[in-house]
C-alpha cells in the first residue's frame, strides 16, 4: 500500500494547547506556511499552572501572525476536560486534522497535584478521542513523552522498548493516552500518531522548565541546584525542531491496521544537565544577562535526585527519519543562543 501524504493546504486544523510553549510554535508555523491551511483553530484553557500573562503574549503573537497569513485564525478558550465544550468546537469547526498538545505537564508537579493530571491527560484525552470518533479526522497527532520509558538503562530509547514501568504519575498518564489511542484506532479506524517528546527548550518556554528556571537564578546571582549532581543526561531538543517535526508527521498518517503508530521526536544527542547549565551560562553571559563577575562554579549546588526523575533520556530517532525524513539538527549552543536573546529581549522586561 502506498503511503498517504496529506497536503494541509485548504484544511481546517485544530491545535489544542495553542497558548502553550509547543502549541503556539506549531500554530505559528502553520500560519506562516507557504501553502497554509484554510483555518487554524487554537484551543486552550489558559489555566494558571504558570502565568497566563505569558500564554496571552504567545496568543498576541499568533494574532499578529494571522494578519499576514492567508490562513484564518480562531482562538477558543476551553478546557479539554469539559466534554461538552470540546464537542461544540468539533461541531462548529469540523477540523480534518488535529494536533493535540494540551496537557498537564511536569513530572514533579504530578506528585503534588495528581488530580490535575487525571482530569487533563486522561479524561481530557478520552474526550478528544470521542470527538474524533463522532467527527472523523484524517489524522490525530498527539504528544506523548519520553517519560514513558521510565528509568530504563537501555540507551538510546527505541519505540519497541518496554514502557510498562513508569516512575511518575505524569508518565503513567501519557502511557495511558497511547493505549487509549491504539484502542480507538483499532475500534474506529482513527489514524493517530503518538510523538514521544524529549526535553524541549527554547524561546517562549515554560517558566517551570530548566532554561528559564536556571536563567532566572543566574540573572539574580543565585545558586544553581543540580539534582543528582547534574550528572543526569537529557536529550534537549530545540523548539523549532520539535514543531517542524510535528508538522512533518502530521502529513504522513499511519497506514497499518490499526492505524496507530508511536515515534520518538528528540535530538538524539544527549548532554548532562551540568553541561547544559554551563552552555546556558555562556549564552546568557554573551547576551549580557548576568551580573558582573558571576562565577558559575561557585554557585553550583549539588542535591540528591528528585522522586520521579530518571537518570537519562536519549532518543533513537531512526523510525522518525525513516517515516518522514525529519531530523532535529539545531546544536545546543545555537538553541541556547536564541533562547538567551529572547530572555534578554522579552522575558526580563516582562517577567510575570
Amino acid at each position: 500500500m502506498q503511503d498517504e501524504t496529506i497536503d494541509i493546504h485548504g484544511q481546517t486544523l485544530l491545535v489544542t494547547g495553542a497558548a502553550g510553549f509547543i502549541g503556539s510554535r506549531v500554530a505559528r508555523l502553520l500560519l506562516a506556511a507557504e501553502r497554509p491551511p484554510s483555518k487554524v483553530i487554537g484551543l486552550d484553557s489558559l489555566n494558571d499552572y504558570y502565568s497566563p500573562q505569558l500564554k496571552r503574549a504567545r496568543l498576541a503573537q499568533l494574532a499578529d501572525a494571522a494578519l499576514d497569513s492567508d490562513c484564518a485564525w480562531r482562538f477558543v478558550q476551553a478546557d479539554i476536560a469539559d466534554r461538552a465544550a470540546l464537542e461544540a468546537v468539533f461541531a462548529d469547526y469540523r477540523p480534518s486534522l488535529v494536533i493535540h498538545l494540551a496537557a498537564q505537564a511536569g513530572v514533579r508537579h504530578s506528585i503534588e497535584c495528581p488530580q490535575a493530571y487525571i482530569d487533563s491527560n486522561v479524561i481530557g484525552f478520552f474526550n478528544l478521542l470521542e470527538a474524533c470518533r463522532h467527527h472523523p479526522v484524517r489524522h490525530l497527532v498527539y504528544a506523548s513523552s519520553s517519560s514513558v520509558y521510565g528509568d530504563s538503562h537501555k540507551q538510546p530509547y527505541a519505540e519497541h522498548d518496554r514502557t510498562d514501568s513508569p516512575v511518575s504519575l505524569y508518565a503513567a498518564t501519557k502511557k495511558c493516552d497511547e493505549l487509549l489511542a491504539a484502542a480507538y484506532a483499532s475500534l474506529y479506524r482513527i489514524p493517530a500518531t503518538a510523538l514521544r517528546l524529549f526535553t524541549v527548550y527554547g524561546p517562549w518556554g515554560r517558566p517551570d522548565m530548566a532554561c528559564i528556571r536556571f536563567a532566572d537564578r543566574m540573572a539574580a546571582g543565585q545558586d544553581i541546584p543540580l539534582f543528582a549532581d547534574g550528572q543526569g543526561w537529557r536529550d534537549f531538543t530545540y523548539i523549532d525542531d520539535t514543531a517542524s517535526g510535528i508538522l512533518r508527521v502530521l502529513a504522513r498518517p499511519p497506514q497499518g491496521l490499526p492505524p496507530h503508530q508511536v515515534l520518538n521526536l528528540g535530538h538524539g544527542h544527549p548532554v548532562t544537565v551540568r553541561q547544559f547549565v554551563a552552555e546556558l551560562h555562556d549564552a546568557l553571559a554573551a547576551a549580557g544577562a548576568l551580573p558582573e563577575g558571576y562565577d558559575l562554579a561557585a554557585h553550583l549546588q549539588s542535591l540528591p535526585a528528585q522522586p520521579g526523575d530518571v537518570e537519562a533520556t536519549f532518543a533513537d530517532t531512526t523510525a522518525l527519519e525513516r517515516h518522514c525524513g525529519h531530523r532535529a539538527d539545531t546544536p545546543l549552543s545555537e538553541g541556547l543562543r536564541r533562547f538567551a536573546d529572547w530572555y534578554v529581549r522579552w522575558w526580563l522586561p516582562n517577567r510575570p
